[in-house]
């Protein structure tokens, strides 16, 4: 396994599980830290490509509900934007990787440890 990236915020509790996860399987990763570090449209229209926007779109979270957004009907487009000026409205982690069987980036959104555990053993 190689080039494992968390993306979230430090303070999200399924951000932590996930960064404790990996530290006891001895993975190494980067952390990216979206309150400090502003997402990327290409990033983000390619992580809407590989998991799709509903997936992607946090609709429980503070954020969503605190911008009103389940009172309005948003196209993909209208989400998207909105997901690149609030990045908080994105579900954590997101986690990206590279098997060492492919080249091809795969991505894991969301904090589901069996999931892990099949991916990371």
């Amino acid at each position: 396994m190689e080039a494992i990236t968390i993306y979230g915020i430090k303070t999200c509790g399924s951000v932590q599980k996930a960064r404790k996860y990996l530290e006891s399987k001895n993975l190494p990763h980067e952390f990216v830290d979206w309150k400090t570090t502003p997402l990327d449209s290409s990033f983000l229209e390619w992580l809407i490509g590989e998991v799709g926007i509903e997936v992607l779109l946090n609709t429980k979270g503070a954020t969503y509900k605190k911008l009103g957004l389940k009172e309005r009907a948003l196209s993909p487009a209208q989400k998207q934007q909105i997901m690149l000026e609030y990045p908080l409205l994105i579900k954590r982690p997101v986690i990206t990787y590279k098997p060492s069987s492919t080249s091809v980036m795969q991505v894991i959104v969301g904090f589901d440890e069996s999931r892990l555990a099949e991916v990371f053993g």
